[in-house]
């Protein structure tokens, strides 16, 4: 099956055709590091991060160019709140996102470009749109023309006249609709020179600029959050055509995370902070819960569904660890057709974790058997699957932490293993006294059972 995707500017999927054969090109919009990240933030790059690794797995040479805005009005107005340098507090949560990433099992991007280091890059692209007429300056300040293209509101259904384009200092627009390119020196802000004067880049311009030094003038997929559609997206997509460049061939989104209903933001005070929520859950954990959902839908945020997420990674990460222990080091496998299916189908996240859950209930069933080459197997495809996820217990950046990081939890797991395969035994054989004895023992030694339908789990009552 050919990988089909959600395409925001048809609005329909369309069959993932990368303009070079062999290669695969992604650019997605990242953070403002105007503050800390919150799982709104991170959601994002987990869902592309997700993608990168499907077209790795399917044989694909990947690139990936998440920016980073390191300069704008929000940076400025909170630096200066906090008595500090924009550029040391741009760099300070620059730093908490990047570990944030890495916390959530996110592959470094291929390049992480900050504007403030592509200014000529801008320069020559409002060059190229004034030389086309689509821009004008006045004063310094340089602005694209938005009537000047027609084909502007394509992308998010605006319609002209009703546009607002959110811009406070709107007194030398030529039009309201137009909106700022290059805004020029104010007082005590940072600069850089330009043929118009000095000033700092506006947000939209960056990115198609940044996009295109990397990428190319075409490229296949731009990817961001919903609420980047307009303007930001709308405007980029706008410049870039008005200059001649084809941009991108795909345009995805992904949906919030919201609390109450909205979505998950600084401004409304809702924000669930990665720090906090990696207090109540590991890593993969938290990632298992964040790309659970399909890409584009929205998770309404609760305590209750984390720990639903939690259990059932658990549930996964313990088949795995149970075949290892059992059967020895299970490999990295093929994923299931079902597996590869759902994500083909515009990275059918839930459908790709259904069909993972099938081959753990499989295995689980076949290692009570005694067929250690089905339970192995089953494993090796469960690692598969789980690693285009991100997933894959085994990997060396999930097992600090878990239940095999040191010898002494790596024997208690044997052991509390046997007995509940004593356990599953006994119950097959209607032989419910032994089977609750050995779950008293267990309670009795501070193990917690919990069955499922994917065979018992278990953990420690003051884990």
């Amino acid at each position: 099956m050919t990988l089909r995707l959600f395409d925001t500017a048809t609005r329909e999927q369309r069959d993932f055709v990368p303009v070079r054969p062999g290669a695969a090109s992604i650019y997605v919009c990242g953070a403002t590091v105007q503050g800390l990240p919150h799982i709104g933030h991170v959601r994002s790059g987990l869902n592309y991060d997700v993608l990168r690794r499907w077209l790795a797995h399917s044989g694909l040479d990947v690139t990936l160019v998440r920016n980073v805005t390191d300069i704008d009005d929000k940076i400025l107005a909170k630096a200066a709140d906090h008595g500090r340098p924009w550029w040391e507090w741009a760099a300070t949560h620059e730093r908490a996102f990047q570990a944030a990433y890495d916390a959530l099992g996110c592959l470094p991007p291929s390049i992480e470009p900050r504007a403030t280091g592509h200014v000529p890059q801008m320069i020559d692209l409002m060059e190229r749109l004034i030389e086309k007429g689509h821009a004008y300056d006045v004063d310094g300040d340089v602005y694209f023309a938005v009537r000047s293209w027609p084909g502007y509101g394509a992308l998010s259904g605006q319609k002209l006249d009703e546009v607002e384009q959110g811009e406070t200092d709107t007194r030398a627009k030529r039009d309201p609709v137009d909106f700022a390119l290059w805004k020029s020196a104010k007082p005590g802000e940072p600069s850089w020179p330009t043929p118009w004067g000095a000033g700092r880049p506006g947000w939209h311009l960056e990115c198609s600029a940044m996009a295109t030094t990397y990428l190319g003038p075409e490229f296949d997929v731009h990817g961001g959050g919903l609420d980047l559609v307009f303007p930001h997206h709308e405007n980029e997509l706008a410049q870039s055509h008005a200059a001649g460049d084809p941009f991108a061939r795909y345009w995805l989104h992904n949906a919030w995370v919201t609390m109450g209903g909205e979505k998950m933001s600084k401004s409304l005070g809702n924000t669930l902070g990665v720090d906090v929520l990696l207090r109540k859950a590991r890593g993969v954990e938290l990632r298992y819960y964040l790309v659970g959902p399909h890409y584009r839908s929205s998770i309404e945020f609760s305590d209750t569904a984390l720990q639903e997420a939690v259990a059932a990674y658990r549930r996964i990460e313990s088949f795995v660890h149970r075949v290892r222990e059992r059967a020895g080091l299970p490999g990295i496998g093929t994923p299931s057709a079902a597996f590869a299916a759902a994500l083909d189908d515009d990275l059918g996240t839930p459908g790709a974790l259904a069909a993972v859950h099938n081959t753990v209930r499989e295995g689980n069933t076949a290692l009570d058997a005694g067929d250690r080459a089905g339970a192995t197997a089953a494993a090796e495809s469960v690692r598969a699957m789980t690693a285009v996820l991100g997933l894959d217990p085994l990997d060396p950046r999930w097992l600090a932490g878990s239940r095999a990081d040191d010898a002494a939890t790596a024997a208690l797991t044997a052991l509390v293993e046997e007995l509940l395969a004593q356990r599953t035994a006994a119950r097959a054989q209607r032989d419910f006294a032994t089977a609750d004895e050995v779950r008293a023992r267990l309670t009795a030694a501070g193990i917690s059972v919990e069955d499922g339908p994917d065979g018992p789990t278990w953990t420690l009552k003051d884990a």
